[in-house]
């Protein structure tokens, strides 16, 4: 974070500040940003946040003796560092997100890319965070940091000499991205997708396509809206912003769209034709699903200046989407794992089976180890049971389905027809684990998904040989 003052800091987040013998308010405080004690290293400025399970003022001491230069909690603490006491600490943790933001944008060059969509924000964050970081000091989220606290904190890593953040805005209702756009306006938003991910949460996938949109309604003229071209929710959103749109997607009507693409086992390759400018891309990423994650993020990079044929080299050395996605493993003996268990929704769930179903080489086996598809509410026993018909229709070999709550898979496999194929259920991860010890074999392809409360993807690593 960039410096500030601790009397700067008091008045950005509207705090009270309590300051210990020998410490000033005109001290200075450049450290990172953390929730979590765990992470604080020396200089950091560490929120004791409420939670749901515990309070982060119960880890205060904890963080002041890993060094903390300050807590920032919303009652007083006896502590050995200044406590700045908040009346909320998720608002002053925005407050100041905003603020330094805001300053480094004034100061220097600094452009901001929002992201959001019902899949793929991820992938395409990390994307575009390669091409980006090979121009200039650029801030990405680590991991999947993109709701009211994760995306401020990410926010706060900007310095002063920083060209792009990249903020990852995920919702859980209307209203949560709205709340990310006024701490931070994007220059440049990207909208990937409308689907049913989270439409539990959401109350269907109307309100879905509403909460996405707060990332365009309220973009100036001289912003930048990237929207799927092929998507008719998202595409709708082009009545909604001021903003220049900029298409992206598979048709020809699309600024920038791809071509011939083609999947494999060794990843996916298409031409990208953006204006009168053609590319070849060799993405190692595995999954044509992810050509539209490319693509979102070729438009944004050359939106912000960056050369097509630049940014398509360093799309090429992205060597994986992220840990746990579409992530392949070569655990020995012939056998490829492809662990994409850190999220499910039925549009991630369709492409990864498509994909598991694309990549077989004549002689090999798929394999589907198959877990829940979490926050779907009233859709989920009908979009459970349409992953489990879609796997007999693409020809999966073997399917396993873990857990009571991804029964309707195993179910709706069953009733999908004739098959050569089979199916079990199992309850659990160990007994799925016994299944594939037992059966696996040189040239099978396992697929191993599910939303990450299933637990799957840790399977996938005991099953794939990953440590880390």
């Amino acid at each position: 974070m960039i410096p500030l003052q601790l009397e700067e800091l008091a008045r950005i987040t509207e705090g009270r500040l309590l300051l210990p013998a020998g410490i000033s308010g005109t001290t200075e405080v450049a450290g990172s940003v953390q929730t979590d004690s765990r992470l604080v290293e020396p200089g950091s400025i560490f929120f004791a946040l409420p939670g749901e399970h515990t309070d982060g003022a119960l880890f205060a001491t904890s963080a002041v003796e890993n060094g903390a230069a300050v807590v920032v909690a919303e009652q007083e603490l006896d502590l050995a560092a200044p406590v700045l006491v908040v009346t909320d600490g998720v608002e002053a943790l925005a407050r100041l997100a905003s603020a330094v933001v805001a300053r480094v944008r004034d100061a220097g060059r600094l452009k901001v890319v929002g992201i959001t969509g019902s899949n793929g924000k991820t992938t395409t964050k990390n994307l575009l965070g390669a091409i980006l970081s090979a121009e200039g000091p650029t801030v990405a989220p680590r991991e999947s940091f993109n709701n009211h606290v994760g995306a401020p904190v990410s926010m706060l890593r900007v310095e002063a000499d920083t060209r792009h953040l990249i903020v990852e805005m995920g919702a859980s209702k209307v209203g949560d991205i709205a709340r990310l756009v006024r701490i931070v306006r994007p220059d440049v938003a990207i909208v990937l997708k409308v689907g049913l991910a989270h439409a539990g949460e959401f109350g269907g996938v109307e309100a879905t396509q509403r909460a996405k949109s707060e990332l365009v309604t309220d973009l100036g003229p001289a912003d930048v809206a990237i929207l799927n071209a092929d998507d008719s929710r998202v595409a709708a959103m082009a009545e909604l912003t001021r903003a220049k749109v900029r298409w992206f997607g598979l048709g020809e009507s699309a600024d920038v769209r791809a071509e011939n693409v083609q999947a494999s086992a060794e990843g996916t390759t298409f031409t990208v034709v953006a204006g009168a400018e053609r590319a070849e891309v060799r993405l190692k990423i595995l999954g044509e699903h992810h050509v539209m994650n490319a693509l979102a993020a070729l438009s944004a990079a050359t939106t912000l200046g960056v050369p097509l044929q630049r940014a398509v080299a360093a799309l090429q050395e992205v060597a994986r989407a992220e840990r746990w996605r579409m992530e392949v493993l070569q655990p020995g003996g012939g056998i490829t794992v492809i662990n994409d268990a850190y999220n499910a929704s039925p549009d991630s769930m369709a492409a990864a089976l498509k994909t598991l179903a694309q990549i077989r080489r004549p002689g090999e086996r798929t394999v589907a180890v198959l877990g829940e598809m979490a926050e779907l509410g009233e859709y989920a026993r009908e979009e459970h049971d349409r992953i489990g018909r879609l796997a007999v229709r693409l020809n999966i070999d073997r399917l396993i389905v873990v857990g009571e709550a991804a029964r309707a898979i195993h179910l709706g496999a069953g009733l999908e027809g004739s098959w050569n194929g089979e199916s079990v259920q199992v309850a659990d991860t160990d007994a799925a684990y016994d299944v594939l010890r037992e059966e696996l074999r040189a040239g099978d392809v396992v697929l191993v998904k599910s939303s990450k409360s299933a637990g799957l993807r840790f399977l996938g690593d005991r099953i794939g040989g990953a440590t880390s």
